[in-house]
């Protein structure tokens, strides 16, 4: 979340910041925080009046004891029980102004960088990069739902039956190559240097908080009301969360971690042809980096991160390209994201395979991610960065797709030692 300082010392820049997300009562929104600001800092300046007073009056009983005025001693009890119970009721005051700035504040997302453009939708991202390969296909190229039912890869009506829509079933030699993709992706992210943890796929409600999937995508996540526990629908919640509540050496950063896991989404509505086959499902696997560092070292980070994605795409040897995203189309927690498209050719469309961003310090300061200068040894917050490398779902559709021929399915160069084939057939 946003800190009171950010809000307090350029609140002007706040706002324009959340309107550029066209984020809906943005003034109005950063007064309410003001104002619950306001009254903590009141509550307690009183709180700390009363108890100065009470401080000093405290001293004075003794000495009116000794010298026989009981009255006058009494008196000051007396007075010292009233300053008490004021105090405690400004204490009261001032921690439900805290809690109340807490909740505003939970509910404003973060403010974009400069870089971001401005616009409402994913129209009008901004296109940085193009390139790949373009493959020769076939006349008429098939859907990936269409290869994965001729070669007998995936079975989506199975997965209908097993558990409902959103679910698919991976068979012979398309589980296998979804595992020779997470092998492939967790490799190289190890010889990037990042190192691999399996986090569980289920959180408590502080981790979502933590980064921001609570409390604005309850709606998207699967809950667990019996235990009030979420399932993940990223491995960033509880890879981030590991480092909550942690006071990090300047020395150790940057922190670099990879994971593997299963990935859950709702996706309350979602229907049509945009979400057919692999398009769009409720149960995928996924391959998050996810990087803590110092404020002044997260762009080049960042930019690491977007060189490593490109990577990936290259040696897949998938045409692809890469978008920064506009105010109205980037994630309520990012401060700069840019997404990776690949093309198939077979739908006519671009298919989103990851998203790289930068958070600044809005996930940290929820987190209370933070980290000590070697210099001063001051405490300060981290910056968090994640991005997918890779979400498999669309990757298989797009190498299905751009990778057929009369003959078969062929199996890019990087992934034919982990699938044992050159050609799906």
């Amino acid at each position: 979340m946003l800190t009171i300082k950010q809000i307090t010392d350029n609140r002007e820049t706040v706002i324009r910041g959340l309107e550029k997300k066209h984020f809906v009562g943005a003034k109005e929104a950063v007064e309410a925080v003001l104002a619950a600001d306001h009254k903590r800092k009141v509550a307690q300046g009183e709180m700390d009046a009363a108890l100065a007073e009470q401080k000093v009056l405290a001293k004075n009983i003794g000495n009116l004891m000794k010298e026989g005025k009981k009255e006058e001693a009494d008196a000051v009890k007396a007075k010292v029980a009233e300053l008490k119970a004021k105090s405690t009721q400004l204490e009261e005051a001032m921690k439900a102004a805290e809690e109340e700035r807490t909740e505003l504040l939970y509910t404003i997302p973060n403010i974009p960088y400069e870089a971001v453009p401005e616009g409402k939708s994913a129209e009008e991202n901004e296109i940085v990069k193009t390139g790949g390969v373009n493959r020769p296909l076939p006349e008429n190229p098939l859907p990936h739902w269409d290869l994965a039912k001729k070669y007998d890869l995936i079975d989506f009506d199975l997965g209908v039956k097993i558990t409902g829509a959103g679910f698919p079933v991976y068979k012979g030699l398309g589980a296998r190559l979804q595992r020779a993709l997470i092998n492939f992706f967790l490799d190289e992210a190890r010889a990037s240097g990042y190192t691999e943890v399996m986090p569980p796929t289920v959180v408590n409600e502080a981790s979502g908080y933590g980064t921001g999937q609570l409390p604005d995508k309850e709606g998207q996540m699967y809950h667990c009301a019996a235990d009030n526990l979420y399932l993940i629908p990223t491995a960033e919640v509880p890879v981030t969360n590991i480092y909550r509540d942690v006071i990090l050496e300047e020395k150790e950063l940057p922190v670099k971690t990879c994971a593997y896991t299963q990935c859950f989404r709702r996706e309350a509505g979602s229907y049509g042809k945009d979400v057919r086959g692999l398009n769009r499902l409720h149960e995928f696997s996924k391959i998050e980096i996810v990087r803590i560092d110092r404020p002044e070292n997260s762009q080049k980070s960042h930019e690491e991160m977007l060189a490593h994605v490109e990577g990936l795409l290259q040696k897949l040897e998938l045409p692809y390209r890469i978008l920064r995203l506009c105010g109205g189309d980037m994630s309520f927690t990012a401060a700069l994201c840019y997404d990776f498209e690949v093309y198939s050719e077979a739908q006519q469309r671009w298919l989103e395979v990851s998203s790289v961003s930068n958070f600044d310090s809005y996930q940290a300061n929820r987190l209370k991610c933070r980290y000590r200068r070697a210099a001063d040894k001051k405490i300060e917050l981290c910056h968090t960065l994640n991005g997918s490398a890779l979400a498999l779902p669309r990757i298989v559709a797009a190498l299905l797709e751009n990778f057929q021929t009369p003959e078969g399915i062929l199996v890019p160069k990087a992934l034919q030692p982990y699938m044992g084939c050159e050609m799906i057939k």
